[in-house]
C-alpha cells in the first residue's frame, strides 16, 4: 500500500509516458482551488496563504496550453472578482497576464526539475501580483501592505507538491 502511494505521488520522469489529461480533472482541480481560496483565513495563515486558484490555473496553462489559456484565465479572474467583491477586472487582468506568460514560457519551464520550475513560477506569480497592485493603484483604492508579496513566495514553495498531485491521475498504472 505504501509503495503504491509513493508511486502515485512521485514526480514524472522525462522519459515517462503520461496519459492525456481529462477535461473534467482540470475543471475539478480549478473548482477545488477556488473553494480553497474562499476559505476564511486569519492571522499568519491569511498573510502567507498562496493564491491556489492562480497557482492551479498556472499549472494547467503550462501543462495543457491548448486546453486552458488566456480566455479561461480571464473568465476565472472575472469570477474571482465577482465572488470576492473585488474591483471588477483586477484578477481577470492578472490571471490573463499570468496565462499569457505561462503559454509563452511553458516549454522552457517544463525543461527544468520542480524546484527550478518554482523559481519561474515565483516570477510569474509576482508579475500577477504586480498587475493586481497596479490596478488597485489606478482605481484609487488603498494599496495593500507589503505582505501581499508573501503569497507569491508561498505559492512558489507549494508548486512542487501541487505539480505532483495534479499529475497523479495521468500516470500509467504500473503492473508488478
Amino acid at each position: 500500500m505504501a509503495s503504491s502511494l509513493a508511486a502515485l505521488i512521485k514526480r514524472s520522469q522525462p522519459e515517462e509516458i503520461l496519459l492525456p489529461v481529462k477535461p473534467w480533472w482540470v475543471a475539478l482541480t480549478l473548482l477545488a482551488a477556488f473553494i480553497f481560496n474562499l476559505l476564511p483565513w486569519s492571522g499568519v495563515g491569511a498573510i502567507v496563504r498562496p493564491d491556489l486558484f492562480a497557482l492551479t490555473l498556472l499549472y494547467w496553462c503550462i501543462r495543457e496550453p491548448r486546453l486552458v489559456g488566456v480566455g479561461i484565465a480571464w473568465l476565472c479572474g472575472l469570477f474571482t472578482d465577482v465572488v470576492e467583491g473585488n474591483l471588477l477586472g483586477q484578477h481577470a487582468l492578472a490571471y490573463a497576464i499570468l496565462a499569457y506568460a505561462a503559454e509563452f514560457f511553458h516549454r522552457r519551464v517544463l525543461r527544468f526539475p520542480l524546484w527550478p520550475q518554482a523559481l519561474h513560477v515565483l516570477i510569474l506569480l509576482l508579475v500577477a501580483q504586480l498587475a493586481i497592485v497596479a490596478t488597485r493603484a489606478m482605481s484609487g483604492a488603498p494599496l495593500p501592505s507589503w505582505t501581499i508579496w508573501l503569497a507569491s513566495v508561498s505559492g512558489a514553495l507549494v508548486w512542487p507538491l501541487l505539480s505532483i498531485l495534479l499529475q497523479a491521475p495521468q500516470r500509467l498504472k504500473q503492473s508488478d
